[in-house]
């Protein structure tokens, strides 16, 4: 029995997808599962298979699945009602179930509407995906005693009750050992209670914990196979600071030479976390500050100080980890005195990244039951092929105009006061942090040169502040990307002595490095010790770079034949890549 476990694209194009390209972690636990009951089972991202849609109707027709399983958000519910009618004409006999999140808190809304849907798994999937499947081994025999399921009865639909949770999710089998990925988590559930958010529901705000052990020895497994960047995806990562304290202390004792990001809450961190966190490669946590107006984080239900806002950015940033924020605008009450509050909150915390989101309705949500109380709508205006409902476009006191002129407010304030932000980083005095903290200043500061910044006009003074972050960095420890980071605006202000000082300083550290020698003897080259230069280029025979640039001294320096040597030896090596 051929199954296909299939993550579904969003109808709505985005300017940048990171944030719906991942596989859900959840569908490697259940695939894993079933790998280790004995069945055939793939998984298929297909987050962006619509914008080659013919694709869908080859791959389902070469592969022939008997059954195939969708995880679904909200955003993606209409990619996957899309390819299950693909797949219903190609083989009217093909099972459909949906799981996840967006599908458990519409599961009668789309048995009613959608025939494509024949099950829908609900809440917590491993094991009620399992037994589904067994069960159709058995021509649906016992599907009523399988907890989880919903599905079509003679009468109706039928919902068998949420699933009782996996007390020790340490049993489920490591996915790692099956899959490769990024996105991973070391519990699920939250304890809070945000309005805006379906885990309360989802998870029952209920806590399970891998052990220091489990989690780690998942993360080690993918190091293996190559990955080296996590995303650590639980709720609120540092809930429980035992725990973290020794997931910490593992990946240090294991060798395992990864970055990770984490999310958490301003109210569940300290000194003692952040310090092993760092040390153990973190470089990034998320907190939902959400917003400045005390009177819009108690609609929200989210029972954080200012105080401990301000206390937790001050901490991470000292520890030289990047704290990012998640604001929320266009809540009810939204004024122009509230969108200052959030613009005063984020000056004082000076985060060094944020993110803003609109207001947004979702399924499982407290927002969700009080919007439909409040308009009298069911779950039938999902039947429109929309992902999301704005909260402003639900209430008369909130246009749309202004409530994207609020986004824009708080964004030019942000981007304005960004550069000193990053000049007024001030970290802490531990020795044994020096290499880590010229890391932190030097990722800053090529997210400044290459990354999301380095595209933003709105930031001003890009390249001086990231030769202050470079050249800060390295007074902490010698960092290769700080050396040549360094070295290259040098060479771009056409300043090339400093620029071979510089690199010749991060040569000694790196020797071996072939973009240091190469930016050190381009540099020569413009002082024009061309001599020196091809001390840089020729250690590196096989690459191209050094090479053409090679050839170009040896020319300057009138020895035909061995400017001839290196342009064969160029043309060779593109032969060969060709």
């Amino acid at each position: 029995m051929k199954i296909l476990l299939i993550y579904p694209y969003c109808i709505d194009e985005r300017p940048r997808d990171y944030d719906v390209r991942p596989v859900p972690i959840g569908v490697y636990y259940i695939a894993a599962l079933l790998k280790e009951a004995g069945y055939d089972v793939e998984v298929l991202n297909w987050y962006n298979i619509n914008k080659t849609p013919t694709k869908i109707a080859e791959t389902l027709k070469v592969k022939r699945p008997a059954i195939i399983g969708f995880s679904i958000f909200n955003a993606n519910r209409w990619g996957a009602i899309d390819i299950a009618r693909v797949a219903k004409e190609i083989d009217p006999e093909v099972k459909v179930v949906f799981g996840g999140v967006g599908a458990s808190f519409l599961w009668e809304h789309f048995l009613k509407h959608f025939p494509e849907v024949d099950y829908v798994v609900i809440g917590e999937g491993e094991y009620t995906f399992l037994n589904l499947v067994r069960a159709l081994e058995k021509n649906g025999r016992g599907l009523e005693e399988i907890k989880g399921l919903a599905f079509r009865g003679d009468e109706g639909p039928i919902f068998t009750g949420w699933p009782d949770p996996i007390e020790n999710i340490d049993s489920l089998p490591n996915p790692a050992r099956y899959f490769t990925f990024q996105h991973v988590v070391s519990a699920r559930g939250c304890p809070f209670n945000c309005t805006f958010c379906g885990s309360p529901r989802f998870w029952g705000r209920r806590v399970r914990f891998h052990s220091p052990g489990y989690f780690v020895d998942q993360l080690e497994l993918l190091y293996q196979k190559g990955v080296n960047f996590f995303y650590v995806s639980d709720d609120t990562f540092t809930f429980q600071k035992k725990r973290v304290i020794e997931i910490c202390q593992e990946i240090i004792r294991r060798g395992l030479s990864i970055t990770w990001q984490a999310i958490s809450r301003v109210d569940c961190i300290d000194e003692e976390i952040l310090y092993w966190m760092r040390r153990a490669g973190c470089v990034q946590i998320s907190y939902g500050v959400e917003s400045g107006s005390e009177k819009i984080r108690r609609f929200f239900n989210k029972k954080i100080s200012a105080e401990a806002i301000k206390r937790a950015f001050e901490l991470t940033r000292r520890y030289g980890i990047l704290p990012r924020a998640y604001f929320i605008y266009g809540s009810p009450g939204e004024s122009q005195k509230t969108i200052q509050e959030s613009i005063d909150l984020m000056l004082e915390i000076k985060p060094l990244s944020v993110v803003f989101y609109i207001l947004d309705i979702y399924p499982g949500t407290a927002l969700y039951e009080e919007f439909k109380r409040r308009t009298g709508a069911t779950d039938d205006i999902w039947l429109k092929r929309i992902e999301d409902i704005m909260y402003h476009e639900t209430d008369p006191d909130l246009p749309a105009e202004k409530v994207l002129a609020f986004g824009r407010r708080l964004k030019k304030e942000y981007y304005r006061h960004l550069p000193r932000f990053l000049r007024e980083i001030d970290l802490v005095e531990k020795r044994d942090l020096y290499p880590h903290h010229a890391d932190f200043l030097t990722r800053l500061a090529m997210t400044l040169r290459y990354g999301d910044y380095a595209r933003n006009p709105q930031i001003r003074g890009k390249d001086s502040l990231a030769e202050h972050l470079f050249a800060r960095a390295l007074k902490y420890h010698p960092d290769h990307h700080a050396y040549l980071g360094l070295g290259i605006i040098y060479q771009q202000k056409r300043r090339f002595k400093e620029s071979v000082k510089i690199l010749e300083e991060g040569r000694g550290y790196f020797p071996s490095s072939e973009p240091l020698n190469i930016c050190l003897g381009i540099s020569y080259m413009n002082l024009g010790d061309y001599r020196r230069a091809l001390e840089c280029f020729l250690p590196f025979e096989s690459s191209p770079e050094a090479l053409s640039r090679a050839a170009v001294c040896f020319q300057a320096l009138g020895d035909e034949a061995r400017m001839k040597a290196c342009l064969a030896r160029l043309k060779a090596l593109k032969g060969v890549s060709a």
